[in-house]
């Protein structure tokens, strides 16, 4: 398959059209610099926007999409992250429990008081930050693992 970068279609069909990029964004209701970024594939105009742009120069959103890979794997990345948010109780919270449930174990089984607070507290916050954080650490995984198999 061809591909071929979101920007490049939209600049070479505004082209086509024998239209600005001023006035492009004045059909739109953005400013030049959006378009101009648009265009230079440095960011991806929204779901509204595409739409527009699809009336604008005749097209389908499809033919946008299909024709850029990179665009596809974000709104791939875009719905992955849409399905996780839908889940009431993320393996995180469970995670973040069993921690707290632990240090609070941990805590009564050894003898010694300033030990036990200690081992508590830090079994509780442990906890908490992992039920709060455990999505972006799992993003922060993810992001890594990504810039890896890109390197190599």
């Amino acid at each position: 398959m061809n591909e071929l970068r979101l920007g490049n279609q939209l600049q070479k069909l505004r082209e086509e059209k024998k239209m600005s990029q001023e006035e492009v964004a004045e059909q739109l209701s953005v400013s030049v610099q959006h378009i101009h970024k648009w265009e230079n594939n440095k960011s991806y105009p929204d779901i509204q926007h595409l739409l527009k742009l699809s009336d604008i120069y005749e097209t389908t959103i499809d033919e946008f999409i299909k024709k850029d890979a990179t665009l596809q794997n974000r709104l791939n990345i875009e719905e992955e992250e849409k399905e996780d948010d839908d889940e009431l109780f993320h393996p995180g919270f469970y995670i973040g429990i069993g921690i707290m449930f632990f240090g609070t174990f941990l805590s009564l089984i050894i003898g010694n008081l300033t030990i036990m607070m200690v081992t508590n507290i830090a079994g509780n916050i442990a906890g908490m930050l992992i039920i709060c954080f455990y999505k972006e650490i799992l993003k922060l995984l993810k992001d890594i693992k990504k810039d890896f198999y890109e390197q190599g």
